[in-house]
């Protein structure tokens, strides 16, 4: 949030604080300090970035308009300001006026389009905001690329794991797309792992439609809070089946927790955490089912455990990397 100082708006959006800052600085003269804190905002969120430059193409719009026009179109602006105590929004709300009176607003205020890559290493977790004011956290060894449109908000899961808090926006869908499977939303949250064979979906509010890649607009499988479903490597999609979202998501909170998963689900997991990857040592061994919870920054403890859990032992390979074989 803004410093007080330059902005007698109380609590204010986002767009209340850009213009509260736009008319601060066109002042005559505006000191070090205030700059200092201006850039300090305009820094901390790409929305705020987004709505100054909004309020910086509208002030130029408003030059090319006849004086007695916008005179006319700002006089009641300072009123309803008045109002509610806002003095010095008054300017800004003028240019507000100005923008809707001559229809320049839809046109200067259509979504930016915005491209972006980011990724987590080895043990990391990361949380990203994006200008629409949705938010994805990253699970360690993750890696996605972002792409704002018009009309489209479109995110490659490259690999790993994420889950996304999806600002709500009707006229421009949330699309997430991973391995075989894409993920459909307007606003939501939900959780999407991508593995070597399948894509898993977990939803822990809202509505999201999950379906192949490649396939028509009608074929595809709704899930709600608490439903999930997997695209397998063909984008064949599973029905939707009752999950419990806390569990699935609990590496936001650095637990690794398998409710009757697969040894060969474990290892994939784990081998995110760990510096060399973990192995299976053949498919009856990987179908072995593990109910347990780890801490996912000492998956050291898991392989200790796993011989006390079930028939197996875990070895160490040539290059490093280790391997659960059974007894």
């Amino acid at each position: 949030m803004m410093d007080t100082r330059d902005c007698a708006c109380g609590q204010t959006t986002v767009r209340d604080e850009a213009a509260c800052w736009f008319v601060r600085l066109q002042e005559p003269v505006v000191d070090v300090d205030a700059r200092r804190r201006f850039e300090a905002w305009l820094n901390e969120h790409p929305q705020h970035r987004n709505e100054f430059e909004v309020l910086q193409g509208l002030w130029k719009a408003a030059d090319l308009v006849p004086a007695a026009r916008l005179q006319a179109l700002c006089e009641e602006a300072p009123t309803r300001t008045k109002r509610r105590a806002w003095a010095r929004y008054a300017v800004a709300a003028g240019v507000l006026a100005v923008a809707v009176g001559l229809g320049l607003f839809s046109g200067l205020n259509q979504p930016s389009a915005y491209t972006a890559a980011f990724s987590t290493a080895l043990g990391e977790r990361r949380q990203v905001a994006l200008p629409d004011g949705s938010v994805i956290d990253l699970d360690s060894r993750s890696r996605i690329e972002v792409r704002f449109e018009n009309n489209r908000r479109a995110v490659e899961l490259a690999e790993g794991e994420a889950m996304f808090s999806v600002q709500h926006d009707t006229s421009r869908p949330f699309v997430v797309e991973a391995g075989s499977g894409k993920v459909t939303v307007t606003g939501t949250r939900f959780d999407v792992r991508r593995g070597s064979a399948e894509t898993r979906v977990v939803v822990e509010q809202g509505t999201v439609k999950v379906q192949g890649r490649s396939a028509s607009d009608s074929d595809f499988v709704s899930l709600t809070a608490g439903m999930g479903t997997h695209v397998d490597a063909s984008g064949k999609v599973a029905p939707a089946y009752a999950v419990n979202p806390a569990e699935l998501t609990a590496w936001r909170s650095g637990k690794l927790v398998f409710n009757n998963a697969s040894l060969s689900d474990v290892a994939e997991q784990v081998s995110r955490y760990r510096d060399k990857p973990l192995k299976v040592g053949s498919a009856a061994v990987g179908n072995l089912r593990l109910t347990s919870v780890f801490k996912s920054d000492n998956t050291d403890a898991l392989l200790k455990a796993l011989p006390n859990i079930l028939p197996v032992a875990v070895r160490t390979l040539d290059d490093g990397s280790q391997e659960i074989i059974s007894k």
